[in-house]
């Protein structure tokens, strides 16, 4: 999955590159459109899907929802937990 997330953002980071450069070329220039803030984007996406990734995980590997409480007593019962 982490790789996955890394995929996209590389992806996401290429696209504004090219526009960038598309724009460039048409002498049209935002000054927000850098590089720099490209990366910086780039860096936010892997992380807020790095923290995601990591949040689902905690949620699925514990025993907090109701559905997951009711299997670990299933569980339990079986003498599998």
């Amino acid at each position: 999955m982490k790789e996955q997330i890394k995929e996209v953002a590389t992806l996401v980071g290429g696209f504004l590159t090219a526009i960038m450069g598309f724009l460039a070329t048409l002498n049209i220039r935002y000054e927000w459109l850098t590089e720099a803030s490209i990366s910086a984007f780039v860096t936010a996406l892997v992380a807020g899907g790095m923290l995601a990734v990591g949040i689902y995980a905690a949620w699925k590997n514990t025993y907090v929802s109701k559905k997951a409480k009711k299997q670990k007593k299933e569980l339990q019962k079986k003498g599998l937990k």
